[in-house]
């Protein structure tokens, strides 16, 4: 579908910016619109919150960050299954980000591990 990208912030900015270009295809009814906006701040808080980890000068401090980007990545992840089960928004698509969504947070999750090991 896309060009894998390996650098992690430029994989969390392509996902919210595919998660943009996923929640303009949403049907303009009340679901569609619901899950749209969840997706939309979720999947871009997560991006944002990755760029406030890096600035950060504590262990303690970044490992709080990227628990917020792992809470941000799984609650995009349970908004793409909800909308699969309803069968709202192209499957290919839908597929194709709930499966980004579960390795950008099982690759937080291994930072956050490596950070308290450290």
């Amino acid at each position: 579908m896309l060009d894998k990208v390996f650098k992690y912030e430029d994989r969390l900015v392509q996902f919210a910016g595919e998660c943009i270009f996923f929640c303009r295809t949403l049907p303009n009814d009340p679901a569609g619109r619901y899950y749209g906006d969840q997706i939309l701040r979720s999947s871009g808080s997560a991006a944002l919150n990755y760029g406030e980890a890096q600035g950060t000068t504590t262990s303690k401090d970044f490992i709080h960050k990227m628990s917020v980007v792992l809470k941000e990545l799984k609650e995009t992840k349970v908004a793409f299954k909800i909308l699969k089960y309803g069968q709202i928004g192209d499957k290919n698509k839908l597929t194709f980000l709930l499966n980004e969504a579960e390795e950008l947070a099982a690759i937080s999750a291994k930072m956050i591990l490596n950070k308290k090991l450290s």
